[in-house]
């Protein structure tokens, strides 16, 4: 990093000491401090070693340590000098030692999480043990019906021109980065690089797809001034169809996220995304509407796929998947445990570093809550399942294949479930490429560097000038290297290999097109680092006139930097420690350009489709500049890779990628669930007569669940007779408000106050709260306007019995969400269970097969068998209730959540009622899904709820806080909560879920009563 090169300053200053400090280095670094204190008392001279220990060990202050270096320049007492030198080398040993510390740590943790990991392994080698002769010619002995198994078919449908009938809506997510389709700024940034143009590039060749309707790519809206106004547009064209395709054609969709004013990293993106779900739910369910219309016959057209990129926009994608029950494909693009594990092994940061750096674990928590979900990822390369998927607790290689064996032969999986990894290289957009780039030929390259070159060059790229400009003699061939400024693009390896290397220096020039800047002292701190390592190497092996490095270039010259090398009979280059996949490969060979590239990673099954270039150790600066110089110095193996690149080049475009992911995607759909989320017309139940004189439109909703009163001449008279017309059937009824439908509110009241005792019972501030939140509305908005919901972890009998106390009726709310999320009733339908939504949430549910194996995990060894113990009275078909005793250790919520995992097992896990109980629900039975579904089924706008909680309450508590609803905290309304038992220690915090300053959160003061509510409301604007 750049504020530490001052280190090796220091380093060299010892070395030039000589044998004096040596000396003292060899008797001991321990010895060290000992010796200097003595000296000390001895000659009573300032002691830089006891100001070190002090100040700049025990407070770990670098600054002071940079001041002591320059003093340590400008001193010429050599006795002075020494002492701070033989300090710095005290330093670095203890930082050694702190470095060896970390990494026994780390390595403890990961060891006993392979140990974890095999024991998972183990356990379900157990349950899926060999299949028996009757099962392999039967498979009749299984513990699930048969008919309900999804079975994968040997032989996959291949999407062809056959399915132009389809009309296929297909949802895109990215969020991070700039994203726009124009004028990419690649390269900016670390957030806006190839992810950004893979994105859109798929958007495009999907939409000009036979059978496909509509894309649209969702992202970031961002009006900052510190970007392009443009990435403020909320909607952008991507590619407009021809009349006769009945194409929609791709859109950007920008989703309004985060700070509206700032541009911000994407590791500052995690407290926001459930802001970013609700709003992709709105946008989805309105163009589900608006397609609907227009090609269902009115019946709402879902999406075919929602495709989730990157780890932020995989958890968006994962949520929106259970909301709608729509399948879920995967890209990670680049993978959180894999860096990770690269972070520690090189000890410089620790893990608690690590994780403020860059919400690491908040990261990969998000990737396995995708994997949870996903039904397919799509990956560029074996290695990238085998090595980097392969560290995730949500797959396990060999399982997966075990899994998918059993359900070809229709044989029971007993509930676990695996994400299907399957291998489809990136596409690329082949239209830049022209006839006249792939015939051979160097005229335009004698125009502009021959004798008439002043002549000839009007009608030449510019870019062409500006990398010749470099050059002394720009005839030799062309080492193109293009990449972000990035240590782990390795650029400063190949610099090193050019440098070192005579004959290649002799037969070549290198170019090095490492984004844009304006000025390097002004770029983030590795990019800075990157190019202030190049110009120093440039300067230390005097590659004046050899090496072309521009500051700027457009991405639309990008093609024109790839004719240029090919006109030279240049080489690519791309030297990544390592390499997920590898796109610069591609677009270089579509140009005609062999290549050099890492052996670590996608280049390796690139290589093996085009067969147009070598593959190199990218530590080894030798290897790769043998590598070049035999590409460069053999034209006859130079030609060869040539001729194979073109020749194969078409295995990598887009409609041969479109093609496959298409194809992929209806093969993994035949697992899915086929039902689909129904929005409740309008009116559900037939009016009574005392309704059908009212010509009240009130009645009706729309998208936006405004009021429209079409002109009527009094707004509160035509109230008035609503509520009596209501009032005169619910009388002729018998039973208040049952014939209502809930999807004429105009707000919602949604109430999870977790209010328990010690014990877990309810208090009655539980029912306090309800009374004087339902006192505070009916005041402020009037009677019929408002629905109220009530989310808790209790059963229907439980909660029924916590309402006896309150002086309001059940049948006053629209509907009660138990057992944290997995039950919704409705009290207006008789308290009814929603057989929809049982439906709707049981996607990948083991039932039975979890139910034993809960009490297992949960326990901590050495433990009381007791401790944790099931609860029959709670346990329905989709929620295992298990009780805790008081005082016993039971597993946190992520300790837990990984071992079933890595089991195969997908559930949601809550610890509710003051950690006195376990509820273990479906994978998308959570108290915030269970809202969405109701905003959606209802036609209810998500910023029209609002949504009362405590300062605490269940583990899942930190997920009902961020969003488009609005959330009034009650301070001092919840004692006991169950957080302690959520996460560990050094796992990611509260704010990387909650948003620390939004304005949708408020407080209300602990006495919470009627007045201090209606207060809290208005603030909110609600009145």
């Amino acid at each position: 990093m750049a504020r530490n090169e001052w280190i090796n300053g220091y380093l060299e200053a010892i070395l030039d000491v000589g044998s004096n400090v040596t000396r003292k280095r060899q008797d001991g670094k321990q010895s060290v401090i000992p010796k200097f204190e003595e000296k000390e008392k001895e000659e009573k001279l300032f002691s830089p070693t006891k100001y070190f220990v002090q100040e700049v060990v025990n407070s770990f202050d670098e600054s002071e340590l940079h001041r002591t270096w320059i003093k340590v320049i400008a001193t010429r007492n050599t006795r002075d000098r020494s002492n701070r030198l033989e300090n710095m080398c005290w330093r670095i040993w203890h930082l050694a030692r702190k470095k060896k510390q970390i990494a026994w740590y780390d390595a403890r943790k990961l060891a006993k999480r392979r140990i974890e990991r095999e024991q998972g392994r183990n356990d379900a080698a157990d349950d899926l043990s060999e299949l028996s002769e009757g099962e392999k010619e039967k498979g009749d002995t299984v513990s699930e019906p048969v008919k309900e198994i999804s079975r994968i078919n040997s032989e996959m449908h291949i999407w062809s021109d056959d399915d132009k009938s389809r009309r296929l809506y297909i949802v895109l997510i990215s969020i991070h980065g700039l994203v726009r389709g124009e004028n990419m700024e690649l390269g900016r940034d670390s957030d806006t690089g190839g992810q950004v143009k893979y994105v859109v590039e798929l958007a495009r060749a999907l939409a000009n797809t036979k059978g496909v309707h509509r894309v649209d790519l969702l992202t970031r809206q961002i009006a900052s001034p510190e970007v392009d106004y443009s990435y403020g547009e909320p909607i952008e064209m991507l590619s407009c169809p021809s009349d006769a395709s009945g194409s929609c054609g791709a859109y950007i969709i920008r989703i309004p996220c985060g700070p509206r004013d700032k541009y911000i990293p994407k590791e500052s993106l995690w407290p926001h995304i459930p802001e970013f779900v609700d709003g992709a739910l709105n946008h989805i369910v309105n163009m589900a509407r608006a397609l609907g219309e227009q090609a269902n016959g009115g019946k709402p057209t879902w999406p075919y796929v929602i495709h989730g990129h990157y780890a932020d926009a995989g958890e968006v994608a994962a949520h929106l998947s259970g909301a709608l029950n729509v399948p879920l494909v995967l890209t990670g693009h680049s993978l959180g445990r894999n860096k990770f594990e690269q972070l520690l092994k090189q000890g410089r940061l620790s893990r608690e570093d690590i994780n403020a750096t860059y919400r690491i674990m908040r990261r990969i928590e998000a990737e396995e809550l995708s994997l949870d979900a996903a039904e397919m990822v799509v990956t560029s390369t074996r290695q990238e399942i085998e090595e980097q998927w392969g560290l995730y607790d949500g797959f396990d290689l060999k399982l997966e294949r075990k899994l998918r064996v059993r359900r070809r032969r229709g044989v029971s999986c007993y509930g676990r479930n695996m994400p299907r990894m399957v291998v489809i290289p990136p596409g690329m957009d082949f239209s830049y490429v022209t006839a006249k780039d792939t015939v051979e030929g160097d005229g335009d390259l004698k125009s502009l560097i021959g004798s008439e070159k002043l002549q000839n060059k009007r009608h030449l790229p510019p870019i062409w000038s500006e990398v010749m400009r470099f050059f002394t003699n720009p005839h030799k061939p062309m080492i193109l290297a293009l990449s972000r400024p990035d240590p782990k693009k390795n650029v400063t390896t190949l610099l090193k290999a050019f440098g070192e290397c005579e004959h290649l220096r002799e037969l070549a020039n290198l170019t090095l097109i490492l984004g844009n800047r304006d000025d390097i002292e002004e770029m983030p701190g590795s990019s800075s680092v990157v190019l202030t390592t190049v110009l120093k190497l440039i300067d230390k092996y005097d590659l004046y006139g050899q090496v072309a490095y521009p500051k700027h270039h457009k991405q639309s010259e990008v093609p024109d930097i790839y004719r240029l090398a090919a006109k030279t009979k240049g080489v690519f280059i791309n030297p990544a420690l390592v390499e997920p996949f590898g796109l610069t490969l591609i677009e270089a060979t579509a140009y005609g350009l062999p290549f050099v590239a890492t052996k670590n990673g996608g280049p390796v099954d690139i290589l093996k489709a085009l067969n147009n270039g070598l593959l190199v150790d990218p530590h080894d600066h030798k290897a790769v500049a043998d590598a070049l110089l035999k590409l460069v110095a053999d034209k006859n193996l130079w030609q060869e890779c040539r001729k194979n690149g073109l020749k194969n080049i078409h295995r990598f475009s887009w409609p041969e990628h479109c093609r496959n992911y298409l194809s992929h995607v209806e093969h993994c759909r035949n697992r899915h669930p086929t039902t689909r989320l129904q929005i409740m017309p309008i009116p559900e139940e037939p009016m009574s007569d005392s309704l059908k004189d009212v010509e009240d439109v009130s009645l009706r909703f729309s998208i936006e669940g405004d009021v429209k009163i079409n002109g009527e001449p009094d707004a509160a008279t035509r109230q008035k007779q609503l509520i009596e017309a209501i009032t005169r059937m619910a009388s002729s009824n018998g039973k208040p408000g049952v014939n209502y439908c809930p999807g004429r509110r105009q707000w919602l009241f949604v109430i999870a106050v977790d209010c328990y005792n010690s014990t877990g019972d309810c208090t009655e501030t539980f029912q306090a709260i309800i009374k004087n939140v339902m006192q505070a509305a009916r005041s402020g908005l009037g009677l019929g306007r408002i629905g109220f919901v009530l989310l808790t972890g209790l059963t229907l009998q439980e909660t029924i019995e916590a309402l006896k106390g309150c002086q309001v009726n059940i049948e006053d709310f629209d509907a009660l969400v138990c057992k944290s999320g997995s039950e919704m009733y409705y009290p207006w339908r008789d308290m009814v269970a929603d057989v929809d939504y049982e439906t709707h949430v049981e996607y990948r549910w083991p039932g039975e097969n979890v139910k034993s194996i809960v009490t297992r995990l949960a326990r901590i060894e050495s433990e009381a068998e007791d401790d944790i113990v099931e609860y029959v009275d709670a346990c329905s078909s989709r929620c295992y209730s298990y009780n805790v005793r008081p005082g016993a250790k039971t597993r946190r919520i992520d300790d837990l959540r990984q071992r079933l995992r890595m089991r195969g097992f997908r559930c949601n896990l809550v610890y509710t009622r003051a950690a006195s109980r376990l509820n273990v629900v479906p994978l998308f039975a959570t108290r915030i899904q269970a809202l969405r579904y109701l905003s959606v089924r209802w036609g209810i706008d998500l910023s029209k709820v609002v949504l009362f909680a405590g300062e605490r309450g269940d583990t899942d508590y930190e997920h009902l806080l961020a969003g488009l609803h609005k959330t009034l905290i009650l301070k001092g309304s919840v004692e006991y909560g169950s957080e302690k038992l959520l996460r560990s220690e050094d796992s990611f915090k509260r704010e990387d879920v909650r948003p620390q300053d939004s304005p949708h959160i408020t407080f209300v003061e602990e006495c919470c009563g009627v007045h201090d509510i209606s207060a809290a409301l208005e603030a909110l604007g609600i009145n």
